[in-house]
């Protein structure tokens, strides 16, 4: 392991936020000056020593490919892959390790369902429901499934604060609904999704459900067996893994009868040039030498999450949200976009007379790290009727002061601009 370290222990009523910060060596930086504030983690999450040590082991020591070799490392990288997928299966509880499908990330794991489920599940005619707030990953591949099969998609609405009309919802629910599409977090306003009921009601319609849970599991426990939700999605780089590792989770009847997603080495049991037949679960979907050591360093965020506790970062994660909620909106001409009830740690924001990206490029001469734009949602934005916003979104490392920070760096905006 590396000299720099820091191993940590963190009990349930505890929650040491400066020996957290100790393990993310990104975090030391300056930045145009300034000690870099993080606060762009919706984006993508910044790597503890864990994973950094842990992918560094694989290539100095353990590097080989894996299912393939008969040697020693090769051994040893395809044991310490396969551990990985049991590590996801036990995060989010899952049946089995074979309902655990590594993929790209969220994104690949939405096409693949459109891909696989949906061509060969639905047809002309049938429905997909998703939400006013999804990211375009789960809007674009139910688009281009509507063009090629003919399949219809609907959209529920959201309110003023960025909360899902469960009325409007489930009014659109239907003997013609195949499927249901939801985000857990949305990306853009925080919003958590009453994904229980959602479940509850579209398997009530026969209809089955992807959940995407690229926001929501870096923040709070997730079970996939309480839930009862057909898939699940989440990304490792959100997850302070590495980047281009995701997880599909499926119910392994579903999985079972759904045809492989592409062809190529290891997703095959025997190939001839007349017929071929796959490989058991999960790797009929993973074609391809994987990402490995991806998903081994996801395995070793998961370690360290679990390690701290989720139950612990989400209090803290929810302290810091109400506290930056309080100073944002005690700061005039800012306008909070997405206040619903029930949220996860993002705060998104309009500055009168400031430009967004105008607003991200001061706060980062402050060494204040946001994120300015639509975010994926443009349809979302539209809804709202602006371009875009400002969104601050936190992690289990940031702090209070960080927070104050941000409202500095806003109202140095504000002045700059003359409001």
């Amino acid at each position: 392991m590396n000299g720099n370290t820091q191993r940590i222990n963190i009990g349930r009523d505890a929650f040491d936020v400066e020996a957290i910060r100790a393990d993310f060596p990104a975090l030391r930086q300056t930045v145009h000056g300034r000690a870099l504030v993080f606060l762009d983690n919706a984006a993508s999450a910044q790597k503890p020593f864990r994973v950094i040590d842990t992918v560094r082991q694989y290539y100095t020591d353990d590097y080989a490919n894996v299912h393939r070799g008969l040697h020693y490392l090769s051994e040893r990288a395809s044991d310490a892959f396969e551990a990985a997928r049991g590590k996801v299966r036990g995060f989010i509880n899952a049946r089995e390790d074979c309902e655990i499908v590594f993929v790209r990330g969220t994104t690949e794991a939405i096409n693949l369902v459109a891909a696989s489920f949906g061509q060969s599940h639905l047809k002309a005619g049938d429905e997909i429901l998703i939400t006013e707030m999804e990211h375009h990953s789960n809007i674009v591949p139910w688009q281009l499934l509507g063009e090629r099969l003919g399949t219809v998609l609907k959209v529920a609405p959201v309110n003023d604060a960025g909360e899902l009309l469960m009325d409007e919802f489930e009014r659109l629910l239907g003997p013609r609904t195949r499927l249901v599409a939801v985000t857990h977090v949305s990306n853009a306003l925080g919003t958590i999704n009453p994904i229980e009921r959602i479940i509850a009601l579209a398997h009530a319609h026969g209809a089955r459900v992807l959940i995407d849970g690229a926001q929501s599991v870096p923040h709070t426990a997730v079970d996939v067996q309480a839930l009862d939700c057909d898939f699940y999605a989440f990304s490792g780089h959100k997850l302070y893994g590495p980047t281009g590792i995701g997880v599909l989770y499926g119910k392994r009847e579903l999985l079972e009868a759904m045809p492989p997603y592409q062809g190529g080495g290891e997703m095959i049991r025997e190939v001839s040039f007349t017929r071929t037949t796959y490989a058991e679960l999960p790797h009929k979907f993973e074609a391809g030498t994987p990402h490995i050591v991806g998903a081994i360093g996801l395995g070793a965020a998961i370690d360290y999450l679990q390690e701290i506790g989720l139950e612990a970062i989400a209090r803290h994660e929810d302290e810091l949200l109400a506290y930056a909620t309080a100073r944002l909106q005690d700061i005039p001409g800012l306008r909070m976009v997405g206040t619903a009830a029930r949220k996860a740690g993002i705060a998104s924001f309009l500055l009168d007379g400031v430009h967004t990206h105008d607003v991200g490029t001061i706060l980062d001469r402050h060494g204040v790290a946001v994120r300015a734009g639509h975010h994926c949602a443009m349809p979302l934005m539209t809804r709202f009727g602006v371009s875009g916003t400002t969104r601050a979104s936190f992690a289990l490392y940031n702090t209070r002061a960080e927070i104050d920070t941000l409202a500095g760096a806003i109202r140095h905006a504000q002045e700059l601009f003359g409001r």
